[in-house]
């Protein structure tokens, strides 16, 4: 005869211990990630300050230049692939829905609204994540193993001056341009199947999206777009900036940078929709 499995006592105090250190350990995690940016975020403001309104020092112009050239230039291609897709998917598949109501020149109305509000600078922003952000990050990781930041700080230059201010610049600036030719690509795409698939008046479908927008339609979008650029930089130069262990950390520090960035961009997304429906800018 089998004899009974003896079943250990659950102690429930030792689980509540483990998952309240858990949440402890997460939560001081993102306070630290938060507070890390913020510091970051101050100090290249003030150093912006310095070059732009107390003319103090320079920030060097072909740095700046050269990386609008790598993170914007080279991103005008896939984001206007991206966002027409985009558009052209957001149209065909609004449609058989306002069909049903007679609707269907309404699909310019909805695109154009999708677009400038949410789609524009939350596309934008997760493509140059994962073409220019990580980058970023790895290009700054490798000066690090290499020590080579620590060669700019044993000459007294600070690398928040020379590397993180001409990336965090060019990040914002890009992304605000990138999000403008995103939204014309997408409201375009959005047109050409209102026009031949959905036989729509050209007519039409132009009045109905320049009735529909409003100069808030646009300022919100734009306004996302600028400050997921700076966020965007400031996590890329962040997580280079405190690469460790060689070869494996540049790649952790990259992966890092796309997976914070794309998360944090969705709950700026968030905030600033829920604040600009709070304050009426709809």
């Amino acid at each position: 005869m089998n004899k009974p499995r003896r079943i250990d006592p659950v102690t429930p105090g030792r689980s509540i211990i483990k998952l309240v250190d858990s949440i402890g350990a997460a939560w001081f995690e993102i306070n630290e990630f938060i507070g890390s940016l913020v510091w970051l975020f101050i100090d290249t403001v003030t150093w912006i300050y310095r070059s732009l309104v107390l003319r103090q020092v320079r920030i060097g112009r072909s740095a700046l230049v050269t990386q609008i050239l790598r993170v914007g230039v080279r991103s005008i291609a896939i984001v206007s692939l991206v966002s027409g897709c985009i558009g052209f998917i957001l149209a065909l598949q609004t449609a058989p829905s306002l069909a049903q109501f007679g609707q269907v020149d309404k699909v310019a109305n909805l695109v154009g609204v999708a677009v400038l509000r949410e789609l524009g600078p939350l596309i934008a922003a997760v493509v140059l994540t994962g073409f220019a952000g990580a980058s970023i990050a790895a290009e700054i990781g490798t000066m690090v193993v290499n020590e080579e930041i620590e060669a700019l700080e044993s000459m007294a230059l600070n690398p928040i001056r020379f590397l993180v201010v001409p990336r965090l610049i060019a990040t914002a600036l890009s992304l605000f341009l990138l999000t403008i030719i995103g939204d014309l690509c997408a409201v375009f795409a959005g047109g050409v199947v209102g026009v031949f698939f959905l036989d729509i008046p050209y007519e039409v479908y132009k009045l109905n999206t320049l009735q529909q927008l409003t100069t808030s339609d646009f300022s919100t979008g734009l306004i996302k777009s600028v400050m997921f650029g700076t966020v965007l930089g400031l996590i890329a130069c962040r997580n280079g900036l405190r690469v460790s262990g060689g070869a494996a950390g540049v790649g952790k520090a990259t992966t890092d940078t796309v997976v914070q960035t794309i998360v944090t961009v969705i709950f700026l997304d968030l905030g600033f929709t829920a604040f600009f429906y709070a304050v009426g800018w709809t």
